[in-house]
């Protein structure tokens, strides 16, 4: 096949490449010859039948794929030969729409190529990392945290009026058009005020009860409640409060530290301690990683993908607007041009995602399988009893595997860069490592 270089014009490419007519026949030939032996035809033995007859009769069959093949076959080798790796699939296209058998195909293919990207000297790079120690109030404050979530509820005085966030204990009957229905009645049931654990506007009715008394709830089921015969119908509860109980922060002794599953107070406070220091050493590393990405975006400079800008600062502009549009949910909105702020944020993000790749490139980085399938798992458990569901849709989707890929790569060539650069370690308190994660945030 011939192929002609048309444009040339920084990491754009467009070549003309020509398959001549007799290219074409001959690899249709070639095809019907591989599939003559295995062909069967009336009058003829198995293999036996004469190729101008194959190809008067599957000719136009094969014609095709034998095209589709000698354009793959012509790219394949115009890559390998000049080394040029696209930044995106390339577009090729029909140049003679009005082609017919017997003719030369006239085929435009052209793509933006990706970058040669300079070689940053690694070693030349100077960071400091924070390093925060747990210190003794840290560890308190979490287990005083622990306590309260673990509350517990103590009778209030006898005549104590019911408040927001208390217990009362009630026996209840429900009832709709004047009948109780099924699973509406209960006793000794322990009801947190607040909770919105109950129908919407029960628990506030409640609000002011006293022990010993009775009280008629109205409410009414939500249109879409699981229970189709109770959907949308107004019921009425009559309850009779048992007891009134104030929250209650559980002590913190070794019998917390068991309902977290540790044997004793100073086990959990072990526990608390490891927990808070490594929630430090990943927050010191989010901000030695982005210290690392300034530097790095400093260090080389290297030609763009427009295509490449365009779509990631169109996706820029796409998120940011959603961000402070929470109410639209879908994408039925007026377009958004991105900003020149958007442009340049997508260079960036360009820039560092291709020297990253190279990098982990050259240093054969890949992402096991072993590592997909844990990221997978983690994702899967924010569906709960749907995890199956979940992981199926993922191994079915190449692109969702691609984007749950992609930041486990990055962070395995951070660290690939972090082992080669010279980091020093400073000791600070948590509220320097505090300050220095909003800074990101702000940035």
């Amino acid at each position: 096949m011939q192929v002609t270089e048309t444009q040339n014009e920084g990491l754009k490419r467009s070549y003309d490449m020509v398959l001549t007519a007799k290219e074409l026949d001959d690899k249709v030939t070639e095809k019907l010859k591989e599939a003559q032996p295995e062909i069967e035809m009336k009058g003829f033995r198995k293999g036996k039948v004469p190729l101008p007859l194959l190809k008067k009769q599957f000719g136009q069959r094969v014609l095709g794929e034998a095209m589709q093949e000698a354009v793959d076959g012509a790219m394949s080798q115009h890559f390998e030969q000049s080394g040029d790796r696209p930044a995106a699939e390339p577009a090729v296209k029909m140049k003679n729409e009005d082609w017919s058998e017997g003719e030369d195909v006239h085929v435009e293919m052209s793509y933006e190529k990706l970058p040669d990207i300079p070689e940053p000297d690694l070693k030349s790079l100077k960071l400091e990392r924070m390093v925060v120690k747990a210190e003794d109030k840290d560890v308190d404050e979490a287990l005083e945290n622990l306590a309260e979530s673990s509350q517990d509820f103590e009778d209030r005085e006898k005549g104590s009026e019911a408040q927001d966030g208390d217990q009362v204990v009630i026996d209840f009957v429900g009832s709709v058009d004047g009948e109780e229905f099924e699973g509406g009645a209960a006793e000794d049931y322990p009801l947190t005020l607040g909770s919105n654990s109950f129908i919407p506007g029960f628990e506030e009715q409640l609000v002011g009860v006293k022990e010993g008394e009775e009280k008629d709830v109205t409410v009414s089921f939500p249109e879409d409640y699981q229970a189709e015969h109770l959907a949308g119908k107004d019921a009425t509860f009559k309850c009779t409060i048992k007891a009134v109980k104030a929250p209650k922060a559980a002590e913190i002794n070794d019998d917390l530290a068991q309902k977290f599953g540790a044997e004793s107070l100073d086990d959990l406070k072990g526990q608390v301690r490891e927990r808070l220091e490594a929630e430090y050493v990943g927050a010191a590393r989010a901000v030695v990683k982005r210290e690392l990405l300034d530097k790095m975006d400093d260090m080389v400079s290297f030609d763009l993908p427009p295509s490449m800008v365009e779509a990631e600062a169109k996706q820029i502009a796409h998120q940011l607007w959603h961000d402070e549009n929470p109410d639209v949910q879908g994408h039925d909105h007026p377009e958004v041009e991105p900003t020149e702020e958007h442009e340049k944020l997508a260079k960036r993000r360009v820039r560092l995602g291709l020297l990253l790749a190279e990098l982990g490139r050259q240093a054969e980085i890949e992402v096991s399988d072993a590592e997909m399938t844990q990221a997978i798992m983690n994702e899967a458990r924010q569906y709960p009893g749907q995890e199956r569901q979940f992981f199926e849709f993922v191994q079915q989707n190449p692109q969702m595997q691609q984007q749950m890929r992609a930041p486990i790569f990055e962070e395995k060539v951070v660290d690939y860069v972090l082992e080669r650069a010279e980091v020093t370690e400073k000791e600070v308190s948590k509220d320097e490592l505090q300050k220095a994660v909003e800074e990101l945030d702000n940035e």
